[in-house]
């Protein structure tokens, strides 16, 4: 129990709880329910997102491209709007072209065996290209007013709540609880854990290490050809450079979250608590009028930090079990 209270995800957690209070007390506005909503339609893309990266990182692999696919397919939204598609046939369509990105990805990394650091930085150069190639720099912003209305509205069944509960938290929660159970209650979720220990192992033991990262991949894609989708209905503005930069906060929060950038480690309560950390702390900071260039800082030194304490906390505990083993052999 001793080790369970002192590990990574718990601190994280009681982290994200303290900062929340904090802000609440000591910036105008944080704790209000209007900004709350804001706050949940900004961490939306980010815990999106960082649902099917937690598996990707889980197994050691990465996706940096998730940012470009969301803009690639919100261009191609404003595309198909232009071109007379319905918006109930363009929202599944998005969908499909993410998780066909995906797939992309999903084979050269795992049919030509390519490094998917290099892979998804290629991809991520290549998909936004493609994305100013489809809309250039212009934007369109003239979607329905009910799907529009929809992201960024409240559940008008709950007044009593005052309006503070945002329509996509229930898409929030739906798909965390789903990727929380694959993860943590299935053989899927047991199989990831051995491929990220170790690969080798894993695939002797009956493991199909190649197809289960390939599917990983297209689920990435999707998800992130649906938070193109939501972005820009949210905005109601599909643009080329929507979402840029997003791959960086999703990193950030899900290693800050304890999952291990080498595989085999973490947890997702972890990541969703490393979600609302840093999109707390952007949000408090935005609320005390902060440069956007600040918050990249923050953001980077989570990045930074999130990976290096880990390892330093780990190394620390590794010299004090030696230590403690030298001890009782002398005795």
């Amino acid at each position: 129990m001793s080790r369970k209270l002192a590990s990574w995800d718990t601190a994280i957690i009681l982290l994200t709880v303290l900062v929340l209070i904090i802000a609440s007390l000591a910036v105008d506005n944080f704790g209000t329910s209007r900004n709350f909503t804001f706050m949940v339609l900004d961490l939306l893309p980010i815990i999106l997102v960082a649902l099917p990266m937690t598996f990707i990182i889980v197994t050691g692999e990465i996706d940096l491209s998730v940012a470009s696919t969301l803009g690639l397919t919100s261009s191609l939204m404003g595309w198909f709007w232009n071109h007379g598609l319905s918006i109930e046939t363009i929202i599944p369509l998005c969908i499909v072209i993410g998780a066909v990105a995906g797939a992309f990805n999903g084979f050269l990394i795992t049919g030509l065996g390519l490094p998917s650091l290099a892979v998804t930085i290629g991809t991520l150069a290549l998909y936004r290209g493609l994305a100013l190639v489809v809309l250039g720099d212009s934007a369109v912003a003239d979607f329905p007013f009910n799907y529009t209305g929809w992201v960024t509205g409240t559940l008008s069944w709950l007044p009593w709540l005052d309006g503070a509960v945002p329509n996509v938290l229930i898409l929030i929660v739906v798909l965390a609880l789903i990727f929380g159970v694959i993860l943590h209650a299935t053989p899927i979720g047991r199989s990831l854990y051995a491929i990220g220990a170790n690969a080798q192992a894993a695939h002797f033991a009956g493991i199909r290490v190649a197809r289960t990262k390939f599917w990983l991949y297209v689920v990435s894609g999707a998800v992130a050809g649906l938070v193109g989708v939501l972005w820009t209905l949210r905005y109601s503005s599909a643009r080329a450079d929507n979402g840029a930069g997003l791959e960086l906060a999703v990193v950030a929060a899900v290693l800050l979250g304890g999952v291990s950038i080498f595989g085999g480690k973490g947890s997702l309560p972890g990541v969703l608590a490393g979600v609302v950390l840093l999109t707390a702390l952007q949000n408090a900071l935005r609320l005390e009028d902060v440069s956007g260039q600040a918050l990249n800082i923050v953001t980077g030194a989570l990045l930074v930090l999130s990976v290096l304490l880990p390892n330093v906390i780990s190394s620390i505990r590794g010299n004090w079990q030696r230590r403690k083993l030298r001890q009782s052999a002398a005795s």
